[in-house]
């Protein structure tokens, strides 16, 4: 470091979030690759199973473009645990439908996910897993809840 280097005075708060982020989602990964599954096509299946929805829907849930949300459900598709289906509300559209396979797969990824989340907090205690909790919702609903415009948008790591 040169002596013109600006000296921090507080932690860099978005390397913190982006180290653990990644981590995060590298474990959650290899996790899920054990049972053939992304943590997109987990994402399909649980939000699919909740209610009908269309791939449109399901893709801004997952913040997924068009493009990876077509291959994620054509391998959901091919692996028997999905398939596209005309909705009962609106015959124009295709909604995703979760196969019996599906539901049980789901079952499995969400025991695998709550694991993977339980295993990176675990070292906590109690009272500081639910403060992290809390202070991360208070985030997420309030100051930070919200992308900002940008000339120059920022990339967001996919799932």
């Amino acid at each position: 470091m040169t002596a013109m280097a600006p000296k921090r005075t507080e932690p860099d708060f978005s390397f913190l979030l982006d180290h653990t982020s990644h981590v995060l989602r590298t474990r959650m990964a290899a996790a899920l690759d054990e049972i053939g599954l992304t943590a997109r096509m987990h994402c399909v299946l649980v939000h699919a199973m909740e209610e009908e929805r269309t791939q449109i829907q399901l893709a801004e849930i997952g913040d997924m473009d068009k493009t990876t949300m077509v291959v994620t459900v054509d391998a959901l598709e091919k692996a028997g645990l999905a398939e596209r289906r005309p909705s009962s509300r609106d015959r124009r559209a295709r909604i995703i439908a979760v196969t019996e396979a599906g539901a049980e797969m789901a079952a499995r990824s969400t025991r695998i996910v709550d694991r993977v989340h339980a295993e990176a907090v675990g070292s906590l205690t109690d009272a500081d897993r639910a403060a992290l909790m809390r202070v991360l919702n208070l985030l997420v609903e309030g100051d930070l809840a919200v992308p900002s415009e940008s000339p120059r948008p920022a990339r967001r790591a996919r799932q």
